[in-house]
């Protein structure tokens, strides 16, 4: 059986996946890893509305994974944790490597 602290980390951890379980959240976490932003700026630069990165932006923010701090009139975004963008790069090369095992194996069917 977990402890409560077991539980606990365990939760965590699943709404860091939850956060990630999006992918323009994940392509916002890549835009802001390039510079901090504001939401105007991040709905020109990924051809989205404001108001859906302002929701992306939102679970985002309750996760830990982006920052807000007011400039001016404006609001702007900056990445929580430079470790989350390493984690999408293995995540990413974990997938890579799958896909091409994958095309491998349809290849040597193929010769059959």
């Amino acid at each position: 059986m977990a402890s409560p602290l077991e539980k606990e980390v365990n939760q965590l951890h699943a709404e860091i996946c939850a956060g990630l379980a999006d992918p323009k959240r994940i392509l916002i976490l890549y835009a802001l890893a390039e510079k901090p932003c504001n939401v105007n700026e991040l709905a020109s630069y990924l051809n989205l509305s404001q108001p859906m990165v302002s929701r992306h932006l939102k679970v985002l923010r309750e996760r830990g994974m982006v920052q807000a701090n007011r400039v001016g009139v404006s609001v702007e975004y900056k990445l929580g944790d430079i470790r989350l963008i390493q984690a999408l790069d293995l995540l990413r090369a974990v997938l890579h490597d799958d896909l091409s095992h994958r095309a491998e194996l349809v290849g040597a069917l193929g010769e059959e």
